[in-house]
């Protein structure tokens, strides 16, 4: 039997061959001239009438093909899944950081949820502002923030001007 890292690591790409065959299908039988064919042929109106040659287009989806390559598909997903969840009711593990145990014996599903919630904490974290590189900092005593030495600046007010466009 496999191991539930093995099942997680292959989960995720069966999933999306899965989910983009079934949208192809899904797509592929909404547009009835695949799904149908013809064979028409021309007769002449009269003796003398010009004659055409016959069209014909053959049919390019069954629907008996296609429902069996989804029972196929949508079978792989489920087996897949249905091993993981199985395998997620019995399967336990201990927290271990810097060689101190900080959970033990925890359930996998919550050791996943774990996982997700440092992946958006380390998201969040790395997104963060960060303080310009390009100035000195200090940290102010009296209110426990950083400050850069104080720069004097000049700013210009607008002033607005009429035009005139033609003189009156």
């Amino acid at each position: 039997m496999a191991k539930l890292n093995q099942i997680l690591a292959i989960e995720k790409g069966i999933k999306t061959r899965v989910y983009g065959e079934f949208t192809d299908l899904h797509q592929a039988t909404q547009k009835p001239p695949l799904m149908n064919g013809f064979q028409k042929s021309y007769q002449p109106r009269d003796e003398d009438g010009e004659t055409y040659p016959t069209e014909s287009q053959k049919v390019q989806y069954h629907a008996s093909e296609i429902l069996e390559r989804v029972a196929k598909g949508l079978a792989e997903l489920f087996d897949i899944t249905a091993t993981k969840d199985y395998a997620n009711c019995t399967a336990r593990a201990n927290v271990i950081v810097d060689g101190k145990s900080l959970l033990e014996d925890v359930p996998a599903t919550y050791l996943l949820f774990l996982e997700k919630q440092l992946s958006d904490l380390h998201t969040f974290i790395t997104k963060m502002a960060e303080l310009d590189p390009g100035s000195d900092w200090s940290v102010d005593p009296s209110t426990g923030l950083f400050k850069t030495d104080t720069m004097s600046t000049q700013r210009t007010k607008k002033v607005q001007r009429p035009i005139t466009l033609y003189e009156a």
